[in-house]
């Protein structure tokens, strides 16, 4: 499929996802939503290791949700409209390899959303995040109810959703909203060395880590343990760990194969 609002490249065992409406400041409009579902349902998880996704230009990672379209929906439409939504951003969220984030600049609405969505979050020292929802009289539609209340907490969610408030880099990294703030030039050098970090490693130890992780934050304790301890005996049917630990034991660099 060509993409209208999406740039794609590959490095290595890396796949890097540009949004790309400079119009806009990036905005997301349905098309956008389409494309990236898309996307993520041809991607090779078997191949490819790490995704990193950025905003196309200096100005904006994602501006938020593209109003113009909004401004006319009504009640079916809009449900219809943030569950699409809503829908995409969980395919993120549970892709099987892990997703970086590398907000280059303005994350509202639902560019919060969409890096909220990703496993990892570096941000440049210009990013500015958001969700301004409850000024245009509605609230976060792409799950940032959710994932925001479970990343800062429900004190700082609720604050930051019932005021619209805007907070700049250093206040994002302060409340663990995003891991790393760095210069501007500096943020996707950053994205890429921790997406290689994370490729150098067993890709199906670093899957079922990432299932793991997922699966088990609404679990309860002893739940958790038990579906973690499951995950880990599985790691030993594979090539990866025997190659590992071989390497390991042996002083040498691993090969591994995701067998």
């Amino acid at each position: 499929m060509e993409y209208r609002f999406l740039k794609t490249e590959e490095r290595g065992p890396v796949a890097l996802l540009s949004i790309s409406a400079p119009k806009t400041l990036n905005a997301l409009n349905s098309q956008i939503v389409s494309e990236l579902d898309h996307y993520l349902d041809a991607f090779d998880t078997q191949r490819l290791r790490c995704l990193i996704v950025t905003g196309d230009g200096e100005k904006a990672f994602v501006a938020g949700a593209d109003i113009s379209e909004m401004a006319g929906l009504d009640v079916p439409q809009g449900r219809a409209f943030g569950a699409r939504g809503a829908a995409v951003f969980r395919k993120l969220e549970t892709l099987p390899v892990p997703v970086i984030a590398a907000v280059n600049g303005f994350a509202l609405g639902g560019g919060c959303e969409l890096a909220m969505a990703c496993d990892i979050r570096i941000c440049s020292d210009n990013a500015k995040f958001g969700q301004p929802e409850v000024g245009l009289g509605i609230i976060p539609g792409f799950s940032g109810t959710v994932r925001l209340a479970r990343l800062v907490g429900m004190g700082m969610a609720k604050q930051l959703i019932f005021t619209g408030k805007v907070i700049r880099a250093d206040e994002a990294l302060r409340i663990g909203l995003v891991n790393a703030v760095v210069a501007q030039e500096e943020l996707m050098d950053k994205a890429l060395e921790i997406a290689n970090q994370i490729a150098a490693q067993a890709p199906l130890a670093v899957k079922a880590a990432k299932s793991c992780i997922n699966a088990e934050y609404d679990m309860d304790a002893d739940e958790a343990i038990r579906y973690e301890s499951g995950v880990f005996g599985d790691c030993f049917a594979t090539e990866d760990q025997k190659e590992g630990m071989a390497a390991f034991l042996e002083k040498r660099p691993a090969a591994f194969k995701a067998k």
